[in-house]
């Protein structure tokens, strides 16, 4: 495609010279997708044509006369209009202005955006080269697109500028396509390989940025580019010494560029050629330029397009005002957008159905590049967490009513299929081809499915046929159960021990998918004795509903360590005496078997608080909690986060009783401080006063994890809710330098009876609202608060004018969090009024953050009796103000919600009459 945009700031003017070849039949017809387009001209040198254009289809045909012959070539012409959206976030949207100055505008064309932006083939397998061309206002600094630039940005007439790209090396599929013209802050690094070859990093920040900053974000980039050279690819488990040595040597020779010491920085140049020269390494960037750039307003956190990955300016680089969480959340996505360079560019699935293929290989990927710098034991219990927290959850919501299989059979939009299922269901179902494989062969799979489809399309039988090439193992039946089906297994254990013998038996049964079917399965296990030594150590394949494994010769175990690394996606049911649990937290080496005995203790304790109301919490459990915060060698390796007590319990008779499970979880922890109060003091002091951490990311993951050691601890104390915690709250809050420490403190003064409590919410409201990073955490933690005057707090923020309900960013940090605060936004009269507003207000902005407000009642049928008729009808009441084909994705989300709520919509039903949308569905 050679491609013209005359870019102006309210509408942009496209010409387009599409050149293919026809196949084996001659084309009398071409049909074209074309998206809320006008149609200037349509044309094609040497036929006669003519066109028709269903704009409701989003269908441009055209026809030839006479039909373009068999394996001919031929140019179809076009000449368009497409106009800028400030609230459809993909095509050519605005995202942005400066005062005085012509307006940002980005695109964003995931699945099928390009559509939007010219006539064409919108499909992922219509992969092809581009030459674009740029006219546009010459007070833009920056006018981009894929490739690489065709000379430099010249004068065209009063006012105007152009800019040619030349994207020939890697033909991409349209969704990969990107436009962008603004005015950014540009910052620049040379990216060099072990063996001398160079590119260019760039990042486009946006005004106003701090050069420091811009520069630590550009060398976090150059961290993740090296480590998928060095440490992904077939060899990537060969040669491990010397490719940590050229790790260390890249340091080196890059401190030596920097502070312009010749002779070192020679020296170490040829130590790197000659230790490399041995080396398989990993995919090396093929472009001039590699560029990362700010969006302000996008649906997700970050898009691949070849050569400009945009990410959101909230993400994009570190600064004062970046949380921990968003931090990790920065170090991922530049790694992973810069991953699918190879895999979703490259290398892309044949359809959005395969969506996941894309994403499940790269998040795989990212997930390990993540362990490297944070630590295995660590970077995995995050994953788990994510797995088992029982709000938002992907266990949790994969048995919601709006969970769909990783590969559906249909969605309304591509926008459907970026969840959790796809971005942690994926993953973990790539991970454990990858356990039943070894983690060797799986690399050599995954490098022949990258030189196989190299510059094409594949299929997940493609990816599957690979992995089985170098395994000699059979996958296809296990795939097709969990891609296709929804939810997960359950697998029951009964351990068994014959002392004459020596011989433990474990025999497993597991629940059929909800189709029917088998799961296949890793599952790895352990036996340990009293001082945490392992007896036994055994990875399984379950692919039999009932099957016993038997090991011979062992000794008794003391406990055992079940689903070791969470080696598989599910649950696994078995109910251990409580001493095992205790020893088992205490001595299991295995982080996750560790963390999973604990929260089978918090759930035991969390049950017995809700049958019995009065009862009092266990000093056992609670000096436990205590014990665990002040042991240095597991926080230091598994960080504060291991201390998470969910508000959940498996009894489904409780499961979605969110008062109940707050106040229960709110007592223990309150427990924990009042009986350990100068142990929780004493370890908050000593983490307060550690190093903050600013040099090397791995520097920067170990003060994580004290700063979570900190704060847990003083989220446990605030429950007391005193005067003397209220201080200690307020000076972590006024003197904290770390964004994290000032939030937590900022959440826990919102939710206790402190005096100041108003002053701070206004003063930190003042000062966030003045820069985006800031504010979008200040959204987040006012809207997940337990406040009881929080729907006033909410509808004063709304009224603020930092506050734009266009932007998506804080769409999802105040509605979209509102909504899963299901205690307040399902189970209070004031919090579904303002929940019903909330989403009806959304609906017409943006259809994908209204869908993950949906998620709110994902298990409508299971809440307290008393509130799942009024939590229906605020479903039927948006069902009923919604147009079903201007808002198909909120439309049918919600009536999907309904139908899966049977119980629950009966009831509704009888009380306030039928839903008409649901007539035929719900008999």
């Amino acid at each position: 495609m050679d491609l013209v945009f005359d870019v102006y700031d309210g509408h942009t003017r496209v010409v387009s010279a599409l050149t293919a070849e026809n196949l084996e039949s001659p084309l009398a017809s071409l049909a074209l997708n074309a998206r809320d387009l006008d149609i200037l001209r349509v044309a094609c040198a040497g036929y006669d044509t003519a066109h028709t254009y269903d704009r409701s289809a989003a269908v441009l045909t055209v026809t030839f006369d006479p039909p373009v012959p068999p394996r001919t070539r031929f140019t179809l012409e076009t000449e368009t209009i497409c106009r800028p959206s400030s609230h459809i976030l993909e095509g050519l949207y605005y995202d942005g202005s400066r005062p005085g100055g012509a307006p940002t505008q980005i695109t964003q064309c995931q699945q099928w955006g390009f559509q939007r932006l010219v006539p064409c083939l919108d499909d992922m397998t219509a992969k092809c080269t581009y030459r674009t061309v740029i006219i546009a206002d010459d007070g833009y600094t920056n006018t981009i697109s894929n490739g690489d630039p065709a000379g430099s940005r010249l004068p065209c007439g009063p006012g105007r500028s152009v800019q040619e790209y030349h994207n020939i090396t890697t033909p991409m599929a349209p969704y990969l396509f990107f436009l962008g013209v603004g005015c950014y802050e540009t910052y620049r690094r040379e990216f060099e390989y072990p063996d001398g070859r160079t590119f260019a990093l760039e990042l486009l920040a946006k005004p106003g940025s701090y050069p420091a900053a811009a520069e630590r974000a550009l060398e976090i980039l150059a961290d993740g580019v090296m480590w998928v050279h060095l440490f992904t690819g077939r060899g990537r488990y060969r040669d491990l010494e010397a490719r940590k040595e050229a790790w260390r040597l890249i340091r080196v020779r890059d401190a030596a560029k920097r502070s312009g010491d010749a002779e070192a920085l020679d020296t170490a140049r040829r130590a790197l050629a000659g230790l490399v020269a041995g080396l398989e390494t990993g995919y090396a960037y093929t472009g001039a330029v590699y560029r990362e750039i700010a969006m302000q307003n996008s649906d997700f956190g970050g898009m691949e397009n070849v050569g400009n990955t945009t990410i959101a300016a909230n993400r994009l680089m570190p600064g004062p005002d970046t949380t921990d969480p968003a931090f990790e959340y920065m170090v991922a996505v530049k790694v992973h957008e810069y991953y699918h360079n190879e895999n979703g560019s490259e290398v892309t699935g044949w359809s959005p159905f395969e969506i996941w293929l894309n994403e499940a290989v790269t998040v795989h990927i990212e997930d390990q590049h993540h362990a490297f710098f944070f630590g295995e034991a660590y970077s995995r219990l995050r994953t788990v967490l994510d797995l088992l927290e029982p709000s938002a959850g992907t266990l949790a919501l994969d048995r919601g009513a709006g969970s769909m299989p990783i590969e559906p059979d249909g969605f309304n939009d591509p926008n459907d299929l970026i969840t959790g299922v796809t971005y942690v269901k994926a993953p973990e179902f790539v991970r454990m081809i990858e356990t039943l494989m070894g983690r060797e062969k799986f690399a050599e799979g995954l490098a022949l499915y990258h030189d196989r489809f190299r510059h094409g399309n594949a299929s997940r039988e493609d990816w599957i046929r690979c992995m089985e090439e170098v395994s000699g193992e059979d996958f296809s039946g296990m795939a097709a159960v969990w891609l296709k089906e929804k939810e997960y297994p359950i697998l029951t254990v009964t351990p068994a021990y014959d002392p004459d013998t020596r011989r433990f038996s474990l025999i497993c049964r597991q629940n059929r998918s909800p189709g029917g079917r088998i799961w296949e399965f890793p599952f790895r296990f352990a036996l340990l004795d009293a001082e945490g030594r392992e007896l036994a150590d055994r990875t399984v394949r379950i692919a039999e509903e009932s099957s016993t494994v038997v090991l011979d010769g062992v000794d008794k175990p003391a406990f055992l360590s079940l689903n070791r690394g969470y080696s598989f996606y599910g649950k696994v049911a078995y109910r251990p005496p409580e001493d095992e649990l205790y020893l088992q937290v205490g001595k299991d080496p295995d982080i996750v078997g560790r963390f999973i005995a604990f929260a089978a203790l918090a759930d035991r304790e969390m049950l017995r608080l809700l049958e019995n109301p009065d009862a009092t919490v266990s000093g056992k459990f609670a000096d436990l909690c205590a014990t665990l915060l002040a042991d240095d060698d597991l926080m230091d390796e598994a960080g504060g986060q291991f201390l998470t007590i969910f508000p959940s319990v498996e009894d489904e008779r409780f499961r979605h009783h969110y008062r109940a499970l707050h106040d229960a979880r709110k007592k223990i922890l309150a427990a924990v401080a009042a009986r350990n109060r100068e142990t929780l003091l004493s370890v908050y002091r000593w983490a307060a006063g550690a190093p903050a951490g600013a040099g090397s990311l791995e520097e920067e993951a170990a003060a994580i994890r004290r700063r979570q050691r900190k704060n847990a601890c003083l989220a446990i104390l605030a429950t007391l809710d005193v005067p003397e915690v209220h201080e200690l709250l307020l000076r972590q809050f006024r003197e904290g330098t770390a964004a994290s420490d000032r939030l937590v403190a900022f959440s826990l003064i919102l939710d206790s009876s402190a005096p100041e409590r108003r002053e701070v919410l206004a003063a930190f409201a003042a000062d966030s609202a003045e820069r985006p990073v800031a504010w979008e955490a200040f959204l987040a933690a006012v809207a997940g608060s337990d406040a009881d005057d929080l729907v006033a707090i909410l509808r004063g923020i709304e009224s603020s004018p930092a506050f734009s309900v266009e932007q998506a960013d804080q769409q999802r940090a105040l509605y979209a969090r509102f909504a899963l605060n299901r205690k307040r936004s399902l189970e209070t009269a004031e919090g579904r009024a303002y929940l019903a507003e909330i989403l009806r207000r959304l609906a017409p902005v943006n259809e994908y953050s209204t869908v993950r407000a949906l998620d709110a009642f994902a298990f409508v049928e299971a809440i307290e009796e008393r509130h799942r008729v009024p939590a229906v009808g605020v479903l039927a009441d948006l069902l009923a103000s919604l147009d079903a084909e201007a808002h198909p994705s909120v439309y049918n989300s919600t009536r999907r919600f309904l139908l899966g709520a049977p119980e629950a919509v009966r009831a509704y039903e009888a009380e306030h009459g039928p839903i008409p949308a649901l007539r035929g569905f719900n008999s």
